[in-house]
């Protein structure tokens, strides 16, 4: 078990190491996609479907994660999905149907809705051992892998297919964890400080206001993934669409975004420790509902850009901040149930946008994500006096 300063900060390398793998391999897939598309002869409906397996996948093992690392332990659990996720990510190219590309997924969803259970389970029992709050660090590291994959992606495109691509992915991923898991496997999660007779104790709070304390932390979890997925799917497009830009700085809109949101989570360490977590919460989403309004409703395009990243900054550091505090009064359960959440409402912004631009416009549409940001607000206010930092 790690007890002294270098032990846990070899640890925070290693898990540190894994959150980057993470996003670098799933963003590395995303971006063979259409690739991927042409490849098995898919329809945008046929292809919709297939999509589907990873978020099946994904849902379906975050809650059996949980359990698994009860029982076996995060780390374990982390290095044995990080070699599943390798393997896994070199799988769809070598498939020519869209039935065979909808099992595939299935199982890279699985893998990937387990590490990420597993390795902020790891993270969190790392947050409390440090009684430090850095928990945005590891999701900065998520973040700047998927930006690494993501332009590594966009430039072997034209070089690479698909099939050699992604399995050099899995080769890289395969070395990442090679190199990292020995660091977990050497350790368990490390132990919490022995509270003080005046700290709160989780153990102290009846189960059933525990179970109701991690949902509300799986809603402000599934809030802020509901901003990041409808940003992913339909910024660039409202910038096109609405305000005539160029499909190139249409992609911009994005980038601003992911770049903004990367920024709030390197600083996010430093702004836990002067605001703590309630404060940060309400920053956070009152700064993400006032970009947002701004980035949909502005008539002009730079203002639209300047709104993307504000929305960008304010989401930033809700996501780990929920995940942790649920992983501090539940353990992997309230990891799973958050990241559950947040897994659903990134799945559930895309196609709710869509309903409502078709109901009403995308300008309008995108202003949910305003009022969802909102709603975290009002529950960070409202859970403040709740959960002490």
């Amino acid at each position: 078990m790690p007890g002294t300063s270098r032990d846990l900060t070899r640890l925070r390398t290693a898990i540190t190491a894994f959150f980057a793998l993470d996003g670098f391999l799933f963003a590395g897939w995303v971006v063979r996609i259409p690739a991927i598309k042409h490849q098995t002869g898919a329809s945008a409906g046929d292809l919709g479907l297939a999509l589907l397996g990873v978020s099946a996948g994904a849902v379906l093992t975050m809650t059996l994660t949980g359990r698994l690392c009860r029982r076996y332990g995060s780390h374990q659990v982390t290095v044995v999905c990080a070699v599943l996720l390798s393997l896994s990510v070199a799988l769809p190219p070598l498939t020519h149907s869209v039935l065979a590309l909808g099992a595939v997924l299935l199982i890279f969803g699985a893998a990937y809705g387990g590490i990420n259970v597993a390795f902020n389970s790891a993270a969190v029992d790392l947050v409390t051992a440090l009684r430090r709050p850095i928990m945005p660090s590891f999701h900065a590291a998520f973040s700047l892998g998927g930006m690494v994959g993501a332009g590594l992606g966009g430039l072997v495109a034209g070089a690479l297919s698909p099939t050699l691509h992604l399995a050099g992915l899995a080769v890289v991923g395969l070395l990442v964890t090679a190199a990292a898991a020995p660091t977990l496997l050497r350790h368990e999660p490390p132990s919490a400080p022995t509270p003080t007779p005046s700290a709160p104790e989780t153990s102290r709070r009846p189960q059933g206001r525990v179970r109701g304390l991690v949902i509300v932390f799986g809603l402000i979890a599934g809030c802020t993934a509901y901003g990041e997925g409808a940003m992913a799917d339909w910024g660039a497009l409202h910038l096109e669409q609405d305000l005539d830009a160029s499909s190139g700085v249409a992609a911009l809109g994005y980038t601003c975004f992911a770049l903004a949101m990367t920024i709030g989570r390197l600083s996010g360490t430093a702004l836990l420790e002067r605001l703590g977590h309630g404060r940060t919460v309400v920053a956070g989403g009152a700064t993400a509902a006032a970009g947002m309004l701004l980035g949909s409703l502005a008539p002009s395009l730079w203002a639209a850009l300047l709104g993307f990243a504000v929305t960008g900054l304010g989401l930033a550091n809700l996501f780990p901040v929920a995940v942790e505090r649920a992983g501090t009064l539940a353990g992997p359960s309230g990891v799973a149930t958050a990241s559950t959440f947040g897994y659903g409402g990134m799945l559930l912004g895309p196609p709710a946008i869509g309903f409502m631009a078709d109901w009403l416009s995308l300008p309008v549409a995108l202003t949910s994500v305003a009022v969802l940001a909102a709603i975290a607000t009002l529950i960070g206010v409202a859970t403040r006096r709740a959960v002490p930092n």
